[in-house]
């Protein structure tokens, strides 16, 4: 598939996601994914093998399935036609970025914090988020939706465009099961501590460079729509490294600092007190109009690094 085709696949896709978002009535992979490890989850287990070494063998086996398989429909596709291979590859990259949706599931949080009151924004950060927030108040809930915000540009945009400049749509297919078993699987607690490590341990090798990459292209939007980003920069080089995850703080920084709010801090998960670092500490507390802002600051890096993606493919190919 030659350079130019690869980038009108790109720009589609973004085009498509940014318009449409994800529709309910779309058939998703994601789904697919998702399914595939619920049916596969009970079967690993009950091999006569450690909980980290059968977690790890359904982790491997389902990543390249995915891989092996893009591949093989991309190449079916091209042997038809070589519009058809555009379209193949365009359709996988639509399915693994969510830029729109991230945006309406925000701006939601936001719209229910204005026109129902505490408890209908509680209601509607509670479906993005994993921590408890019947305790929220309105900073709590807005600085909650901020959060997801930013460490979802990175797992719903950047990462599998970074990953299809690499390899495609086959290989930004492949990072989205990655993604998807660590959403499911990849959990600190009784169930999952051994079975899903290895999932865990893939989705933070997976996202390290382009959680990296972010900062530069989040202290450009900040930049050009504020001029805040080099408190971006200096936030994201100070406190990158203060969250649990290796990979999600940095993007969190980054925003904190583009927006002059903190973020992180203790939150309760799962009914247990979980003090995590503070993120921007002595930045001002998070209100709604943050959301909005969080939400530009996301649609232009994404933006951005769309444009760093098509111009990375024209440059790998005169290597």
């Amino acid at each position: 598939m030659g350079t130019e085709a690869l980038v009108l696949a790109l720009t589609v896709a973004v085009v498509l996601d940014l318009l449409l978002g994800d529709p309910l009535w779309l058939p998703h992979p994601v789904r697919w994914m998702g399914r595939a490890i619920e049916i596969l989850e009970p079967r690993f287990r009950r091999l006569n093998l450690s909980p980290l070494f059968s977690g790890a063998l359904m982790a491997a086996g389902l990543v390249l399935a995915v891989w092996i398989g893009c591949l093989l429909l991309v190449a079916l596709a091209a042997r038809l036609h070589p519009v058809a291979a555009v379209v193949v590859q365009t359709l996988m990259l639509y399915t693994c970025i969510s830029a729109r949706d991230l945006q309406d599931a925000a701006l939601a949080v936001a719209r229910a914090l204005s026109q129902e009151g505490l408890t209908a924004g509680r209601r509607a950060v509670s479906m993005i988020v994993g921590r408890e927030t019947d305790r929220l108040d309105e900073t709590g809930v807005t600085r909650a939706a901020v959060e997801t915000v930013a460490e979802n540009l990175v797992d719903g945009f950047i990462s599998p465009l970074f990953f299809f400049v690499l390899g495609g749509g086959p290989l930004a297919m492949a990072y989205k099961m990655i993604n998807t078993l660590d959403s499911m699987v990849g959990y600190k607690n009784d169930r999952y501590l051994l079975f899903g490590r290895f999932a865990a341990r893939l989705d933070d090798a997976a996202n390290y460079l382009p959680a990296r990459l972010s900062i530069l292209f989040i202290a450009l939007a900040a930049q050009l729509i504020d001029k805040t980003g080099r408190i971006a920069l200096s936030t994201a080089w100070r406190d990158g490294r203060a969250h649990a995850s290796p990979n999600a703080g940095f993007p969190e920084a980054a925003f904190a600092g583009a927006l002059g709010l903190w973020m992180g801090g203790p939150n309760f998960y799962h009914g247990r007190l979980v003090d995590k670092p503070v993120i921007g500490k002595g930045l001002a507390d998070a209100r709604p109009v943050h959301i909005h802002q969080a939400c530009r600051l996301m649609l232009t890096t994404a933006i951005l690094f769309f444009l760093g993606a098509a111009g990375a493919i024209f440059l790998l190919a005169t290597l």
